[in-house]
């Protein structure tokens, strides 16, 4: 199998199939409420609607990495700020990364096979060297990191 082909199956997988670790993501995000999404609870960092725009603003930078971009922090901020809570704008978000995600397995299956361990381009001198291989594995784990983050998060709210 292809480095590509490989890296879509484990991506979609986490996302909507069967990962070893319990439900996919949108599995987890169609449980949660609109009310749920901007609730935070004592102590907690972050909120599941400031995480889901933190995993599509992600989802976005790798695609530009991807694309040749230089990499740096996502365009719409590491942690875009989700204003007031707004129904809508919660449905359009999880629409949003699902669209992204789609996006996403259009680019990896068109990814250059000879390119997936060449190095990213990446100026920023603190970061480690880092191939577009291992930029997309990381990616997915950090998807999965968030996903735990999120599952938590509405045990902790919905109790």
């Amino acid at each position: 199998m292809k480095t590509g082909e490989n890296l879509v199956q484990e991506f979609e997988k986490v996302m909507s199939g069967q990962p070893w670790y319990g439900d996919p993501i949108y599995n987890i995000l169609d449980r949660i409420t609109f009310d749920s999404a901007y609730e935070k609870p004592s102590r907690a960092a972050h909120n599941v609607a400031e995480i889901l725009l933190h995993m599509l603003s992600w989802t976005e930078e790798v695609m530009d990495r991807l694309n040749g971009m230089t990499a740096g922090v996502p365009s719409s901020g590491d942690w875009p700020p989700t204003g007031a809570p707004d129904e809508k704008k919660w449905s359009d978000w999880i629409d949003d990364l699902k669209l992204a995600n789609v996006n996403l397995v259009k680019i990896i299956t068109d990814f250059p096979q000879e390119q997936w361990d060449e190095q990213i381009d990446d100026k920023r001198g603190n970061e480690p060297v880092t191939t577009y291989k291992e930029l997309v594995y990381g990616f997915i784990q950090h998807q999965i990191y968030h996903a735990g983050q999120i599952a938590l998060l509405v045990k902790m709210v919905n109790g």
